[in-house]
């Protein structure tokens, strides 16, 4: 049983259509990616999951049942993209305060607290304001208080923002974690390589409506072109008969290059093999989530754009 069903969604703002009609579906445990431009309904979305805003039509089904937001919001973690720490208040205080609004004791989220500042190295803030905090030390400040409840739905808008690379590291190896736990987590960025690397599913929805939904692989392998990258010891200088392919670009010593209609793989390492070109790799090009991303949302041919990172 999925842990979040999302059906035929809408909200409306006066005539803009934030969300027009969007469904899908989070399995238990998975790390479901939420995409799309600025101004594209994610934030609508994500506030709709978590009951700040009320649906005009559609329904949210949470746990196997109609989402309760009175009840149900205390199995879910929000990290939004904003700060929303107090910043006047001392940050083990708030830490504090934040766990006993999600449930527990006084005494169980100290120690939690504890524990997750031990591991993220923050014993020594516990006295600190908000305010006296960087960018970087207040976000991990604010996945731990999204995160210590233990929610069975974890939602994570912009987690990286302000992190440096070690710190990114160690965020992403809690996520991980937290999934295996059995977590469900929905993961929104703009930063492609980061969800090609963490997500096992995603969307992708631009002016209010969903326009991609698979896993990872699926997509890419949906949008895939028959690029290939061809590997040799040293380029050739002339490329002799009829080629079973289209010259896309060079890249250092290979050829990359875009597989003609009723030929296939076989036929372009034939092609070489006879030229006695010294290949010493052949291999598939897939496109990554960010030219799909750019592919839907620009219009931008595939083809084009790798034309323009290999010209």
């Amino acid at each position: 049983m999925p842990l979040l069903e999302v059906q035929n969604l809408k909200k409306y703002f006066a005539t803009q259509k934030a969300v027009d009609d969007i469904s899908f579906t989070v399995n238990r445990g998975n790390i479901f990616g939420l995409l799309g431009p600025n101004g594209a309904g994610k934030t609508t979305l994500i506030r709709m999951i978590t009951g700040i805003f009320y649906p005009d039509e559609g329904q949210i089904t949470f746990d196997g049942r109609k989402f309760d937001p009175v009840n149900d919001v205390v199995h879910i973690g929000y990290m939004p993209e904003e700060r929303g720490l107090y910043k006047k208040m001392k940050i083990g205080e708030q830490a504090t305060y934040l766990a006993q609004l999600k449930g527990l004791s006084k005494k169980d989220a100290i120690a939690k607290i504890k524990e997750w500042f031990i591991k993220f190295e923050m014993q020594s803030w516990w006295t600190k304001k908000v305010e006296d905090l960087s960018k970087g030390m207040s976000q991990k400040l604010q996945f731990v208080t999204t995160v210590l409840h233990e929610p069975k739905l974890i939602i994570l808008d912009e987690p990286f923002s302000g992190l440096d690379p070690v710190n990114s590291n160690l965020i992403k190896d809690e996520i991980y974690k937290l999934s295996q736990k059995g977590s469900t987590i929905i993961f929104s960025t703009h930063r492609m390589e980061q969800v090609e690397e963490i997500c096992d599913h995603i969307i992708l929805v631009n002016k209010g409506q969903k326009i991609l939904d698979g896993t990872v692989k699926g997509v890419k392998n949906q949008f895939k072109e028959n690029l290939f990258s061809i590997g040799f010891e040293h380029i050739p200088a002339n490329l002799n008969g009829n080629p079973p392919f289209e010259m896309v670009g060079t890249k250092e010593n290979a050829f990359i290059v875009k597989i003609t209609d009723g030929h296939k793989p076989n036929d372009v390492l034939n092609y070489f093999l006879q030229q006695q070109s010294g290949i010493i790799s052949f291999n598939e090009i897939l496109p990554s989530l960010n030219d799909i991303f750019i592919k839907l949302v620009e219009g931008t041919p595939l083809t084009r754009q790798f034309q323009a990172i290999t010209a």
